[in-house]
């Protein structure tokens, strides 16, 4: 199969759709198919990405990358979007390439780059499926970035509802990764919505035996952390990640208890770097961005994974904590909670209240036996996410789609 991927970015940013996009690139060129991926040119900001030349061109067998001509996104010092000129490159490439199935990832917001629907005029013409892929609600993120009065917000959070769903009924399904996305897409009033399990965990990373126990001494020169508790945090340093929650909640357990055997680790950037490190202080550990090949022993080495974001649309770092065999403790919305079982293998507080959050994450600072429950109930629940599986749930949705095309286009 041909297939062309429009992604709203790609390694060496690392986010849940750039993970995903490089293990489904790996599996679909062990198969034998070939991809043609776009995304943004990550050249522009090469000081905060010495190494994007790695991610571009003939990267696997079958897979090639094209980078895309590329404007600030938001202000976002580490962030790209394509811009509307690089759209003529798209269509002279997927002219050559001649896909069987165009994939698209975050449609709302190449849309919004290109100034056009991506995809959908180039599929139509050649009679072949344009298939999208709801990543991220950025409805919601409207609440964390944007400062105006509540009317405003409303108001322009009813605007983006119906523009985003304009733009995903163009194509013909649009992706979920978990329960909570499809019933929020569904709501938004888009119609073709499929919901399945389409992102995973690369499982042969966790096999071997990762965790040492001067493991952050020696990989990170930090003391003293091997009898500790370890927490970590994955994932990006801006407030739509829940920050101001987490920041305001941890101060309060460190007035109230002792917190002297608790290490905390935070793997990302962003935004708030500055801010979390100086109101932490020597409590936390900022590690700054990791990259996704080092993943798998930072979190094997840690012992509870921590998440305050309440707007995943699946959260792929909760499946990687569960893979390393580490409990989870994240807020009860958003599709984490398709993975998280209360008190199975980690615990769910209610949004937004400081005590509930304490009250679980004393239990789990506390109790090592209950960790290590927890982290093997984890990592057995994970095993159906393997990478290779959820590549072809996709691969199975595309072949679908593909066939369907072709049945429409018999003589009756």
């Amino acid at each position: 199969m041909k297939i062309a991927i429009l992604s709203s970015g790609f390694l060496p940013v690392v986010d849940g759709v750039t993970v995903a996009q490089m293990n489904r690139l790996r599996w679909l060129s062990r198969w034998g198919h070939e991809v043609l991926l776009f995304c943004p040119d990550y050249q522009p900001i090469e000081r905060v990405y010495p190494n994007w030349r790695a991610f571009t061109g003939e990267i696997l067998s079958g897979v090639r990358v094209v980078n895309l001509a590329s404007t600030s996104y938001m202000g976002i010092e580490f962030e790209r979007n394509v811009s509307p000129k690089s759209y003529q490159t798209v269509l002279r490439e997927l002219a050559a390439f001649q896909p069987d199935v165009i994939h698209v990832d975050e449609a709302e917001r190449l849309a919004n780059g290109f100034f056009r629907f991506p995809g959908i005029r180039f599929a139509k013409k050649m009679g072949i499926p344009c298939i999208s892929f709801f990543h991220t609600n950025f409805v919601e993120y409207t609440e964390d970035f944007l400062e105006v009065p509540t009317p405003v917000l409303q108001s322009l959070q009813f605007i983006l509802r119906r523009i985003f769903a304009w733009i995903y009924n163009a194509y013909d399904v649009t992706l979920v990764g978990s329960q909570d996305a499809y019933k929020k897409v569904t709501q938004m009033g888009i119609r073709n919505g499929l919901r399945g399990d389409f992102l995973g965990v690369d499982g042969e990373r966790f096999e071997s035996e990762l965790r040492e126990r001067n493991f952050f001494e020696t990989q990170y020169d930090l003391e003293d952390l091997a009898d500790k508790v370890k927490l970590v945090f994955v994932g990006r340093l801006t407030p739509d990640k829940g920050w101001k929650f987490a920041m305001s909640a941890l101060e309060q357990m460190v007035r109230r208890q002792d917190m002297s055997q608790v290490a905390i680790l935070i793997a990302g950037d962003g935004e708030m770097r500055a801010e979390i490190s100086g109101r932490l202080g020597k409590l936390a550990h900022c590690l700054g961005r990791v990259p996704p090949s080092d993943i798998p022993a930072l979190l094997a080495n840690g012992d509870v994974l921590v998440t305050t974001s309440e707007k995943e649309t699946r959260g792929l770092t909760i499946l990687e904590g569960f893979a390393a065999g580490i409990p989870a403790i994240a807020p009860r919305a958003g599709g984490v909670t398709d993975s998280i079982k209360d008190g199975v293998n980690g615990f769910l507080f209610a949004p937004g209240n400081g005590e509930d959050f304490a009250e679980k994450l004393n239990r789990l600072i506390n109790d090592a036996d209950l960790r290590g429950e927890m982290g093997r109930q984890g990592k057995a629940s994970v095993r159906q996410y393997d990478w290779e599986q959820t590549v072809g749930n996709l691969l199975q949705v595309w072949e679908e789609a593909i066939a369907q095309k072709r049945l429409s286009r018999k003589p009756l």
